[in-house]
């Protein structure tokens, strides 16, 4: 072989290596990458994701912990990092669903492996579940999203002033039905009624007078009867009946008009709601706990009891709503009276009961009363 022929084989020889050889670096630079890496990331027992949650933080970096290599150093952990976040960038993967949170596990992987007290944990921690699981559980909580307090804040002040509104309107409304039908029943006052359905019952009568001199016929009602045949068929109690209830329709009419029956008995209004009232309440409270140091303080000097104490004690013995209602000859007979004292107020409060009983009821109560207070004076 000449070396002209020898020298063109050589040449040729390292052509086709070249090529063989550019070949293949062009294969392992266009070899893609692994499109679901998640599958070689390995597990671990990290329920709590305190670290990289079900998978290896070192299987994320690209590292075998049990690898007779030994463990990876912090250069290596930090070029592995690198390398991979370049890969796996959310920017350059735009397509991905997933790029975003693999990302987030490689940041977590890199933080844990490089942080010295966090490795030593989390490697202490691998073959240790029972470690794991009394430090931090296995119960993985999640958490609501935040309510907007001042919204919520907003929302119950909103339904409290709605109850406190409908609840005074409740108030009125049983005073004003209990006026009504005593004022139907034509009460007297020392037969339960009181001043106001006397009042009322006069002023629908007025207007019923005026209605029948018009023609007026009341709904459900038929014409007296003129015959004496037929006025016989009626006792006085059904006749008295029927122009009772043919009140009713005035008197519920008419009771509409009264807006306050006193004793915080009224119809509601702004100021019966509960952001109103809550406005009053420090003053309330302020007021109401001075007053109260006050007395004690002078109870325990012994000293006695002065006007406005015992105008206090009683309006709390009888009651804010009889308090209100009675006029100043009753209030200051029942100061008199030392109804802050047990006896007294039971002797009180039974006598309100007779109040509310009829003229006869009354005289029998008072007979027999004096029948015990006799038999009392002769057993003594």
């Amino acid at each position: 072989v000449s070396a002209e022929e020898a020298t063109t084989t050589a040449g040729s020889t390292g052509e086709a290596t070249a090529e063989a050889t550019s070949g293949d670096n062009d294969t392992a630079k266009d070899e893609p990458f692994d499109e679901f890496p998640e599958k070689n990331w390995g597990t671990y027992y990290d329920p709590s994701n305190i670290f990289c949650g079900e998978y290896d933080c070192y299987k994320i970096l690209g590292f075998d912990y049990y690898s007779s290599a030994g463990l990876p150093t912090k250069k290596e952990v930090t070029q592995s990092y690198r390398n991979l976040s370049k890969r796996w960038h959310p920017d350059k993967n735009s397509g991905d669903p997933g790029a975003e949170k693999r990302f987030m596990k490689i940041n977590k992987a890199y933080k844990i492996l490089t942080n010295k007290k966090l490795r030593k944990e989390y490697d202490h921690m691998r073959e240790r579940p029972d470690e794991y699981y009394y430090k931090y559980g296995s119960t993985v909580y999640q958490y609501a999203p935040k309510s907007d307090v001042v919204f919520v804040i907003l929302v119950l002040l909103a339904a409290g002033s709605a109850f406190t509104w409908f609840a005074q309107k409740n108030r009125w409304q049983q005073i004003a039905n209990r006026v009504v039908k005593d004022a139907v029943d034509g009460l007297k006052i020392g037969e339960g009624g009181s001043t106001e359905s006397l009042q009322l019952r006069r002023k629908a009568e007025e207007i019923m007078a005026k209605k029948k001199a018009e023609g007026y016929i009341p709904p459900g009602s038929f014409p007296m009867p003129t015959s004496k045949k037929a006025k016989m068929k009626m006792t006085k109690k059904e006749i008295r009946e029927r122009e009772n209830e043919e009140l009713r329709p005035i008197l519920m009419e008419l009771v509409m008009d009264m807006k306050d029956f006193g004793a915080g008995f009224h119809q509601p209004t702004w100021r019966d709601l509960l952001v109103v009232r809550m406005v009053k309440w420090p003053v309330f409270i302020v007021t109401g706990t001075v007053w109260q140091l006050k007395y004690y303080s002078r109870r325990l000097i012994k000293a006695e009891l002065n006007d406005e104490e015992k105008m206090v004690l009683t309006k709390r013995a009888v009651g804010p709503v009889a308090w209100e209602t009675a006029k100043d000859e009753e209030r200051t007979k029942w100061i008199k009276m030392e109804l802050w004292v047990m006896e007294n107020l039971e002797e009180w409060c039974e006598m309100q009961e007779v109040k509310q009983l009829s003229s006869k009821e009354q005289k029998f109560y008072n007979r027999q009363k004096k029948k015990e207070q006799k038999k009392t004076k002769k057993s003594d």
